[in-house]
């Protein structure tokens, strides 16, 4: 689920207001305040709705979300960033926030790709590879490590080098290679990246990390989630399994319904939510017909934020919504994070016979 954004002169004292209104949804039983905190709370993380619904809440659990929300690890360092008179600017680009200047150095160095004066830095500050700086305000991307500003993700300048394969190698043989979760999330973060792909060097990229030990099945969720499909396929050839959610994701029917049996019941989630936003009816169909509920929230790291039937409104998925409405799928349902219907999500991204198909569908005519 994206974090949301803090205004330019946050408020704490709305901030607390917020707190309280989400544990006041909460005992209500509402079903956006148990997503909300199955995302940004722990403690919440594998949790059922009903077990998030009959979990006692204190303030302090609700405060905590709120903070993760807004991409800080505490309430309390939420309410230091706000209560700083001098604030981090949270929409500078990342490097321009890094206050050590010999990391700062290396990282410049490796988006310029000067892998000469990058092994040389690196030579003299050995340790630069092993370190982590720490971003607040975002969801992702919260502590990386100098190898992880390879990927391009997120954006900063929009563009690698055309040696940056080289230029990995370089971070990676000064010692990031001993590390296996700097380079699962490096690789993740190249996978569903789309600059390395538009800049031609994702499959690239993606062989070199898998080359020093990077773990491809760690990578396919975040690259099926963001349509990367091309890294997808460089993860599957690289020795990732094809189970469920790959099968949904990709549409292969014969390889979904073979999988299903066995999938435990995370899998199939995760499956008709990939599933429905990316258009492949006829296993949405299948998971339907297996049981899937189309009302549920779509888990994490599948855009939490919203439904299957609002993934498929967005992308324009005529034959899915159809299919999600003939099965009764909620149409009132509104996303966590902008409060809108799929109707809503539809005539945001302008395909106007899906709202209209809707919106009927919510007001039927009147005879």
């Amino acid at each position: 689920m994206p974090t949301r954004r803090l205004p330019s002169s946050p408020n704490l004292d709305h901030l607390k207001h917020q707190a309280r209104d989400l544990l006041k949804a909460h005992a209500a039983g509402d079903p956006a305040a148990s997503q909300r905190l199955r995302e940004f709370h722990p403690r919440f993380a594998r949790s059922t709705d009903a077990a998030i619904r009959s979990a006692k809440l204190a303030l302090s659990d609700a405060q905590l979300a709120i903070a993760r929300e807004y991409g800080f690890p505490s309430w309390a360092r939420l309410k230091a960033h706000v209560e700083r008179p001098e604030r981090t600017d949270l929409d500078l680009p990342h490097h321009e926030r890094i206050a050590d200047p010999v990391f700062r150095r290396a990282v410049d160095l490796l988006d310029a790709g000067d892998a000469d004066g990058l092994r040389a830095h690196l030579r003299e500050h050995p340790g630069v590879v092993d370190q982590r700086v720490r971003f607040e305000g975002g969801n992702y991307f919260g502590n990386p490590a100098l190898l992880e500003f390879a990927a391009e993700n997120p954006i900063r300048h929009g563009r690698l080098p055309a040696n940056i394969v080289e230029a990995a190698r370089v971070v990676l043989d000064a010692g990031a290679k001993t590390d296996r979760s700097i380079l699962d999330s490096t690789l993740a973060l190249v996978a569903s990246g789309r600059v390395a792909r538009e800049c031609g060097v994702q499959a690239s990229l993606i062989d070199l990390l898998c080359d020093y030990g990077a773990d491809p099945n760690v990578a396919l969720l975040p690259a099926l989630a963001h349509a990367e499909f091309a890294a997808v396929d460089a993860l599957l050839r690289r020795g990732a399994a094809l189970d469920l959610t790959v099968a949904a994701a990709t549409g292969r029917l014969a390889e979904a319904r073979q999988s299903l049996p066995a999938a435990a019941p995370e899998e199939r989630h995760r499956a008709l939510a990939l599933a429905a936003q990316h258009g492949h009816a006829e296993v949405v169909r299948l998971l339907l017909d297996a049981g899937e509920d189309p009302d549920r929230y779509n888990p994490v790291g599948c855009h939490s934020h919203s439904t299957p039937l609002h993934q498929a409104a967005l992308y324009g998925h005529e034959e899915v919504v159809r299919l999600l409405v003939e099965r009764g799928a909620r149409l009132d349902v509104k996303d966590v994070l902008y409060h809108g219907t799929p109707a809503d999500w539809a005539s945001h991204a302008g395909h106007m016979e899906i709202e209209e198909h809707l919106r009927a569908a919510v007001n039927p005519p009147r005879a």
